[in-house]
């Protein structure tokens, strides 16, 4: 799968784990060159807090639109180490 916005791949995996519709690609795919880090966090609450990634291509911002929970509850643990997308960004297999 590919997660791309502005014409720009953010991270591509076939190790996809998906959780309440959301795809979720390996820390390690994601392209860094497009994320900065957020001070946005949320929680959920059987997954824990969620903190955020800020995108930016070719001077284009898409801000909190990737997120990712660094230390997640016990029965969210499958997608420690893993980041999701979403406000336009498009995941196509």
């Amino acid at each position: 799968m590919k997660a791309i916005w502005h014409g720009k791949v953010l991270a591509e995996s076939d190790d996809i784990v998906t959780v309440e519709g959301n795809a979720y690609f390996p820390e390690n795919a994601l392209e860094r060159k497009y994320v900065v880090p957020s001070r946005t966090t949320t929680i959920c609450p059987w997954k824990g807090m969620a903190h955020y990634y800020t995108l930016l291509v070719d001077g284009a911002e898409n801000t909190d639109a990737c997120w990712f929970y660094p230390e997640p509850k016990a029965e969210a643990s499958m997608v420690k180490g893993r980041v999701a997308f979403w406000k336009g960004v498009d995941v196509i297999a």
